[in-house]
Formats: structure tokens, sequence, C-alpha cells
């Protein structure tokens, strides 16, 4: 039987053949990815529904090519649409903590900036010149001698009757002084104190008298100087809109058709006449102010803040947001410190990556949204409510860092996550309203059907990658090798890994060895130097394990016979390297009824699946020898030298062919390994990572010397996933190594012990010389003294 179960050399490895197939120079590439068309058409359909909810969730693991495919197709995509409306924030002149958002057609923010620089500028070259003009001070003189001859006409009025009195009056500026008059002539303070004390008392009776006249006529003095006020500041206004209003005629034609534009222009000229009369007319400041001050003061109230300027001929905008914090995605508002306090304002506010993706695409990595708080709660809101709000998402936490609240801008987004298969269900379980705001699902495949055509766009992809990247050109036996380890990632010899990132690195690092060899082009050895680098670098540990089991730390026998022990075969991942080890599983088996004890389940090392492949043993001992008794063992199995937790049942195939030893008595080969699972009824089950595990027993019986009695022995089910390395075939073309493969326990006994397992005849019992009798006598007559010591406490 052993013959029959031993592998062929050419089914441990598929040998590629590219005789026959095309080798452009420079190949052109379809659209679509490589063996990727169940999510290349999700994507296609997700991104023609324009109905709400149709967001895409890409899944799949990274390397995939999720994002070149994206990218690819949404480019293309977007260019054939028109591009969306442009927004900038301005000043609400009303109230400037709610700054105002307008719309604006594509291509036309950056020309409404500069049509406001432009008006700035007029404004600065008419502002203060025109207060300076002849005709505004003439008019303004006018009013000002209307308000004095008003005046003047008072003061004279008081004159006339201080003449009738003998009385001098006298005007310096705003001051009225009085003084007697005689010989028609006024006295001055000397002559004056030498009068008679009668006609000074009568004096003052008499400037007391005028003084109350004086007053009685200036009474309307206040309303005659604010009506003066009113009057010139109405010349004022008269004069600034007749100025300013050539600068807005153009400006309203050239935007006659965008609402937005022409009220924030009307809002601007409404609010110019203050602006002009408290900065730019002349005396009105403390000090003088150069030009520059003044454009800065203009520009920080009227210039737009162009939040978003698309592009017309760019199309609908695609976006990826690398780093999706909430102030990168939503927009954030800086702060400047004046004078130590924290002070801003509309010019202030900057845009997110949804207002730059609105109207268009946004991508973003489903695993970073999820990590940075507020962001998937408020990606949401801005989903369901189809707006974009700019807020600070830490003043529930009571942090309130903002001083503005702009106005809301109108959200019309296609939002495309690009994550794993864990982070999808765990959204769709654990949020309700994922499914429905992300109705499309692109499922990226693992493997690739390897077929003619696969194998033809393989081939053209790895020619360009080469030609693209500046890699030497590759010839046919390199493109063979990369096939090949192709297969060999993804477990199958009818199968491509989907990772084609990993052969378009091997490409660019096996350039590098054709570099140094001065080879025009890159063949097989150079693809083979540098996977084989590759794995020098990341080998560390196994030879670290390696070595342990050459000098004795871990026990592994390859020689003799032992009962009870039998080499399983386990896969290590340490980061992103695997490779496989053979472990020392052991099995003691007594009297009693405590049934197997799986010693890893106890000490809580064994994981679940683990211990469903122990559990199962008991079934298959229950199923295959117990029909006639009760099963009663107690027997505990342990895989030694393990400190660190084990998961899966690729160890079960050999704890029970172990269990069966140590129950018969039987040996086994120490010169075998064994990987495989099997169920309640002896059937020998796939199980994974079959190249690393018979490559790991392979280096440990090539390191202690291969003598031909050295083999593995796989699941049946596994032969399809054979890319064993070369060496590993060289050796079993010589009859140095042996690969088996089975699919029932029976047979795999029958390998480890050399002794036959026994058919059941016609009245069903097994042949007395055979395995299944040894095992179903020995567990008999368990099953008896365990029957003999329950009587035996009866009678107690």
């Amino acid at each position: 039987m052993s013959n029959t179960l031993k592998l062929p050399l050419e089914s441990l490895k598929l040998n590629v053949d590219l005789a026959g197939f095309e080798f452009p120079v420079a190949p052109e590439l379809p659209d679509t990815i490589l063996g990727q068309s169940r999510a290349q058409s999700a994507l296609e359909f997700g991104v023609a529904m324009r109905n709400p909810g149709y967001n895409i969730f890409v899944m799949g693991e990274p390397g995939l090519g999720r994002l070149s495919m994206i990218t690819n197709h949404l480019y293309a995509q977007a260019k054939t649409l028109p591009a969306p409306s442009s927004y900038a924030y301005v000043d609400n002149f009303d109230n400037p903590r709610e700054p105002v958002a307008i719309e604006l057609p594509a291509e036309h923010g950056s020309t409404l900036s500069k049509d406001i620089e432009k008006l700035i500028d007029n404004l600065l070259a008419t502002f203060p010149a025109i207060f300076e003009s002849p005709t505004y001070q003439q008019k303004k003189g006018a009013i000002e001698r209307h308000y004095n001859q008003y005046y003047n006409d008072a003061i004279d009025l008081v004159d006339k009757k201080a003449q009738t009195l003998s009385i001098a009056l006298f005007r310096e500026g705003e001051s009225i002084s009085f003084a007697p008059i005689q010989d028609n002539k006024a006295l001055n303070e000397d002559q004056f104190t030498q009068l008679p004390l009668s006609e000074r008392e009568i004096f003052h009776k008499h400037v007391e008298a005028l003084e109350e006249y004086l007053s009685d006529v200036l009474l309307e003095l206040p309303q005659w100087r604010r009506a003066m006020v009113e009057k010139i500041k109405q010349l004022d206004t008269d004069t600034i809109s007749l100025a300013i209003e050539p600068l807005f005629s153009k400006l309203n034609d050239s935007y006659q058709n965008i609402d937005d534009v022409i009220t924030f222009l009307a809002e601007i000229k409404k609010s110019l006449s203050n602006t002009i009369a408290d900065y730019l007319m002349p005396g009105r400041t403390p000090e003088p102010q150069d030009n520059t001050a003044k454009r800065l003061l203009l520009t920080e109230l009227y210039a737009p803040n162009i939040l978003v300027d698309n592009q017309q001929e760019s199309g609908a905008p695609v976006v990826y947001e690398p780093h999706p914090i909430y102030q990168n995605l939503f927009g954030r508002i800086e702060y400047v410190s004046d004078q130590g306090a924290l002070v801003t304002n509309y010019r202030r506010i900057c845009a997110g990556s949804l207002h730059k993706a609105n109207g268009g695409y946004l991508i973003l990595d489903a695993e970073k949204l999820l990590n940075y708080p507020f962001v998937w709660d408020g990606l949401k809101r801005a989903l369901q409510s189809g707006r974009i709000e700019i807020e600070s998402p830490y003043s529930d936490l009571g942090i309130n860092t903002i001083t503005l609240k702009p106005e809301v801008i109108p959200l019309n987004v296609k939002v495309i996550l690009v994550g794993s298969r864990d982070i999808y269900y765990l959204l769709e379980e654990l949020d309700d309203e994922f499914n429905e705001m992300f109705k499309i699902l692109a499922d990226f495949d693992n493997y690739i059907p390897r077929n003619d055509e696969s194998m033809q766009r393989f081939i053209l992809l790895m020619i360009k990658q080469a030609a693209d990247s500046g890699a030497k050109p590759l010839t046919r036996t390199a493109i063979e090798c990369l096939i090949e380890h192709s297969c060999r990632l993804s477990e199958n010899q009818h199968h491509f890994s989907a990772r084609i990132k990993d052969s378009l690195e091997i490409i660019a690092e096996a350039s590098l060895f054709c570099q140094r060899d001065n080879q025009q082009v890159c063949d097989r050895a150079h693809i083979e130097q540098a996977l084989a680098a590759r794995e020098h670098r990341n080998g560390r540990m196994p030879e670290n394990i390696l070595e342990e089991m050459l000098v004795g730390t871990i026990l592994i026998d390859t020689e003799g016979e032992s009962i009870g022990k039998v080499n399983g075969l386990t896969v290590l991942e340490v980061g992103c390297s695997s490779f496989g080890a053979p472990v020392r599983i052991t099995t003691s088996v007594y009297p009693g009824s405590r049934g197997i004890v799986d010693v890893e389940r106890e000490v809580e090392l064994g994981q679940a699946i683990h211990s469903k492949g122990v559990m199962i043993l008991s079934g298959y001992l229950g199923h295959t020898y117990a029909q006639q008794f009760p099963l009663a063992i107690s027997g505990s199995i342990a895989i030694e030298q393990s400190y660190g937790y084990i998961d899966g049942d690729s160890a079960s195939l050999a704890e029970l062919c172990c269990l069966i030893s140590a129950l018969t008595r039987m040996p086994i080969k120490q010169t075998f390994a064994v990987t495989g699972s099997i169920n309640q009824y002896g059937e020998v089950q796939a199980v994974g990572g079959v190249n690393e595990k018979i490559e790991g027993f392979f280096r440990l019986c090539q390191a202690r010397g291969l003598n031909g009695q050295h083999a593995v022995i796989i699941p049946a089910a596994n032969k399809r996933n054979l890319m064993l390395k070369q060496e590993v075939i060289d050796a079993v073309a010589k009859g140095l190594f042996a690969v088996y493969a089975v699919s029932r326990v029976d047979e795999t006994l029958e390998l480890l012990t050399g002794q036959p397992a026994g058919v059941l005849d016609g009245e069903g019992l097994y042949p007395e010389d055979s395995i299944n009798f040894k095992a179903i006598s020995r567990l008999k007559e368990i099953s008896d003294m365990a029957t003999d010591e329950e009587d035996k406490e009866e009678g107690i």
C-alpha cells in the first residue's frame, strides 16, 4: 500500500511551461484588474447608481490591488461627468459669527477672488482721493458756509443790541466777550477798573442781559450743527455711492446669473459706506495708514475664502484621504493669537476631504476611519442629512474650541470604503445603519483561477511592470518562476495568488541582482535569487528553532521507533513571514473513565478549533472500536515544548495515531511526520500550510542526514496544494525523502507502524494481528476493568 500512497515527482509541484503564449514588448493591459471580475462589476454598478445609500464597501485584504482598481475606474468615470460647483465662504456682515456659503460654477472661484482683489485696488485708488477733489470740497464748503451764516446772523443781532447799550462785542473763534465803549472806543481792562463803581455795575447788568440774549439767539445752535453733520454725512454717502457705482456695475454684469454672488456684492456695497467712512477718509484714523495696511483690512473684510474651486476640464473630483481624522474630513477653523487671545474669522475656515470630493467620489480606509473618534458617526450624519457642517467634535465633551458656525454646504458624494473582511462583518453586525448607507459590496477574491486567459494576462502585467519600473526585461523562464511562486502563495496548483503586488515587488528585487550580474535580461535564476534572499532576511527564527532541534534543546526524533510519540507538523507565523516546524506529540493511556484530556486546553493554551479536533478523537474511538461495549478510557494528549497558543485541528490525525500507539503499545516510526485533520468516521481532511510543514520537517532531516526512510504524511485532499521547493523535489527524486497522501486513518496507521490496520470481516471482526483488533481488545479490557470496579463499589 505504501507505494500506492507515495506521491510521484510531478505531483509535488506545478511546473509551468509558457511555450505558445505571447510576450509583447509593449503590452496593452485591459481596464479590469486580473481575476477580480466580481468586484469590478460591483464597483461599476455602485458608481452608476445615483440613488442615496448606494455607497460602496470594497472588501479584501491589502495587496490585492483594491486601491488601483478603484482609482483607475473612478478617474475614467469622473472625466465623463461635469465638474461640480465651487464653494466659498464670505463674511456675514449682520452676524460675523455665522459666515455665509456661496455656490459658484466650476472655475469661478479664482475668478471671483481676483475680481474682489481688483475691486479692493480700485477702492484704494478712489478713496480717500475722492474726498480731496474740488467738487467734494466745494459742496462741503457750501454746507459749512450755510451753517456759519446762521451763526453769524445770530451774533450780529447780539452785536446790534450791544451797540445800543454802548458795549462792544468781540469774537475770537468760538469765544465771545464784551467791553464798554467811551468816546467810540472800547475800554481795556485797566481803563475799565478806573470807571466809577456805578458805571461798572451798570455794565455788568448789561452784559448779563446780552449773554441771556446770546443764549436765546444761539438756542438752535446744536440743531444747526447736527443738520450740518447730517448734510456732510449725506454728502459723504452720496459721494461714496457715486464713486463705487461704476466699480460694481461691471461686477454685477459679470455675475448676473449667479444669485449668491449678486447677493454677496450687494452686501459688500451696503457695508462699504461705513467702512470707507471709518477707514478711508482723511483724518478719520488716529494714525495715518499706508496702502498695505488698508489693503489688508479690506481683504480681511471682503475677500472671499475660496473653499473649493473645481476645474471644468477635470470633471468630477476623485479624492483619497489617507489620514481621515475629523478635521481632515469635515474641515476645520484655524485661529491666530492677537495679544494673547485666540481669534478667527471666515477666512480661516479650511476645507476638508468631503468639501473637495463634493459632487464626486471620496475614497477612505475603513480601518483608519474607525480608529479616530467621532469620525464614523460624523460621516454617517453627513451622508444621511446630505450636508457638510463644520463643527467642533469635542463640544459635547465641554471643550468648546469654535467661535464660528459656518453655513452648511449641500453634500452629494459617493463614498468608497476600503477595508478587510473582518471590518465589513463587524460593521454589518454592530451598526444597523451600515447596510442602509453602504448597499454595494465589492468583494475581492484572494485567488485567481489559473487558465490560459489569466496566464496570458499575468504575462502582460509582469512585462509592463518591468518596463514601467525601469527593471530589466523578463525572460520566459523568469515569468514561469513568478507564476509558480504566485501559485505557491495561493497554496494551489490551479490558482494564482490575488496578491499581484507581491510578484511586482519580486521583479524589483530580482532586477537588483540582475544589475549586479551586469545582465541585460532578468532570468529565472534572478527571480530565485530574490526569493532566496527574501527567505534569508526573514529566516532568523526558523534557523534558531532548527539549531535548538539539532543540539537537543527541542526534542524531535527522526530515527527509530517510539510508543506514544509522533512527529506532528505546525506552521509558525512571525510578523509577515511563516515557516513550518515539526513538534513532538505524546500520549499516555491508562485504565479509567476520565476520557481524553487535552493538556493544551487544560492550561488554556489550546484554542477552540484545536480543542474541537481533540474531542473528535473520542467520537472516532467510539464509532470504530466501542460498538459492543462502553468506551471507558483515560488518557492525555500534549504537544511537547509548546509554550504559546495553539489553534487549528491539523494535528488531530497525528494525535489519533499517537493515541492508538499508546493504547496498543505498537511503536511509531520516528522517520515520519504527520499532518491532517480527521472526522469522527476516520476520513482525513485537508489542512493549511502544507508546503511549509513538509519543508520544515525536511530541513531537520536534511541537517541530520537523509537516509531514504524520512517521509511526510499529508491528506490526499492537499495534493493540489503542493508547491514544494526544488531541494525537496530533488531529494524525493534521489529516493532520500518521500511524501505520502492518505485519505483514511487506517492508511496512516499502516505507514507509521508498518503493521496492517485490519479490515472487518463478514462477522464484523478484525484480524487478530491487526492494529484495530489490538485497539478493540485493549479498550474492552479497560472497559471490563472499569465494570468490575463499579461492581465492587456497589457491593460495598
